[in-house]
């Protein structure tokens, strides 16, 4: 399949945490897939999406909802299946023939790990940026940051919630707008 250049698919996952120790019995999951496209001819992104996914082998724990904000309540309102948050990308988004970003190797390993547990395809192509270590390179570090210091360090406000999956992939692909251009 033919790559499509014109955007890049900037991903930011949330999953189940807990503050210690992981309960028995359950395991971290996907609960958020934050979507923003990053447009590279305008060098910005243009839209910004959140999927809530129902968790079916862990709970929503305190701790997961004061970092996150997520809640079980919302998640049982809203979300879906991880099945059907990939039909989304490959359907809507193209993720199987897009270049697509996240912040460090997170996102991508915890998608493939919960896809394979749950037995789904794996939604994306196989170009991943990791933006992480993208800025790292252009800015001369020796070594990664977190996304709230990139952001100020190119006096980018941070927009949104940290720690929602839109709000991060909208504020990543702001940053990769900057170290594309």
């Amino acid at each position: 399949m033919a790559k499509l250049l014109d955007q890049v698919l900037v991903i930011d996952v949330e999953s189940t945490c807990w503050e210690g120790k992981t309960p028995e019995g359950q395991y971290s999951e996907i609960i958020e897939v934050g979507i923003a496209i990053l447009d590279m001819k305008k060098s910005e992104p243009i839209e910004k999406r959140s999927i809530l996914i129902k968790p079916l082998a862990s709970e929503v724990s305190p701790f997961c909802t004061e970092l996150t904000t997520i809640t079980a309540e919302m998640l049982e309102k809203d979300g879906i299946t991880l099945v059907e948050a990939c039909k989304i990308l490959k359907k809507e988004y193209a993720a199987k023939s897009r270049v697509w970003a996240s912040w460090g190797d997170y996102d991508r390993n915890q998608f493939q790990r919960d896809c394979e547990a749950k037995g789904i395809g794996y939604p994306f192509g196989p170009t991943h940026l990791n933006a992480k270590s993208l800025f790292a390179l252009r800015r001369g570090h020796t070594k990664e940051c977190g996304m709230a210091r990139a952001l100020a360090e190119l006096g980018i406000p941070l927009e949104g919630t940290h720690h929602r999956g839109h709000d991060d992939a909208w504020n990543i692909a702001k940053i990769l707008a900057e170290i594309l251009a």
